[in-house]
């Protein structure tokens, strides 16, 4: 049986999915996740049958509610969907699909425009965190048009501004989990030599490994095409993200969509 449940297609940053009221889904988790899966297509390569973009960035999902905690406006939990796996991840958190909730709050009328601009305070169930959001509400409604442009996305947009009040430790114990700015890491495994490599395994609103481009023997300009055909850096990198975890208190992050990992080059434009 086909049941009708609203939702909200939005963009937040370089992420897109559907947006949700609380009040609209399944209250346990179990009957939830599996209205998002159905949503957005999932598990499937290409998500044919759903809202999803057969990529982990057109594959997340927002659900909205007022807040109940004192000075709060709005509570948050994105939602991770695996594209070709029947999972439905909320451990952490995505601050490009946090940019879209004061607008799908606003349409769905859930909040009131203030003037000329509208700044809601959002708790992000997933880490604890809080932060304020600014919007352009001029004329009483969301503006969309305007001429910020960020890394990622064709063409210009309206601003969103993100005041974020405390994000080191948000799935981590601390800032530094490991206790140290840099850690050299021995990694071994399949399809590559061992290798040692100096990162920063840090978690400041989402856990992070960074390292040097130059470290794997990339430039950190390589096309996406190019990155998603380099077998043998995947499987390094992989690797590298699993030692990485445990040496964060992640534990095994085999399902998980974190650790983030981060190859950083010199700028090339200035």
């Amino acid at each position: 049986m086909l049941i009708a449940i609203p939702c909200l297609f939005m963009r937040g940053g370089t992420s897109r999915g559907p947006f949700f009221l609380e009040s609209d889904l399944p209250s346990d988790i179990e009957s939830r996740d599996r209205v998002l899966l159905a949503a957005l297509g999932s598990p499937d390569s290409r998500q044919i049958d759903g809202l999803g973009g057969a990529n982990p960035l057109t594959s997340k999902v927002g659900i909205v509610r007022r807040s109940s905690k004192p000075g709060v406006d709005l509570d948050f939990l994105f939602a991770q969907v695996m594209v070709d796996r029947a999972v439905v991840d909320t451990t952490p958190n995505c601050g490009n699909m946090l940019a879209a909730v004061v607008p799908f709050a606003l349409e769905v009328g859930l909040v009131r425009p203030q003037g000329e601009t509208t700044t809601m305070r959002v708790l992000t169930l997933n880490t604890d965190m809080q932060c304020d959001v600014t919007v352009q509400t001029p004329r009483g409604q969301v503006e969309y048009e305007g001429s910020a442009k960020i890394d990622g996305v064709p063409g210009l947009a309206a601003p969103i501004a993100i005041n974020f009040l405390d994000t080191a430790g948000s799935v981590c114990s601390s800032l530094l989990p490991t206790g140290n700015v840099r850690d050299r890491l021995t990694v071994e495994g399949k399809g590559f030599d061992p290798f040692s490599i100096d990162v920063t395994c840090i978690d400041n609103g989402m856990p992070l490994v960074i390292m040097r481009a130059a470290d794997m023997g990339r430039t950190g300009y390589e096309s996406v095409a190019d990155m998603n055909a380099d077998a043998e850096l995947k499987a390094r990198v992989e690797a590298l993200r699993l030692k990485a975890a445990l040496a964060m208190g992640l534990g095994d992050v085999t399902s998980k969509t974190y650790p983030k990992m981060c190859l950083i080059a010199p700028p090339r434009d200035g």
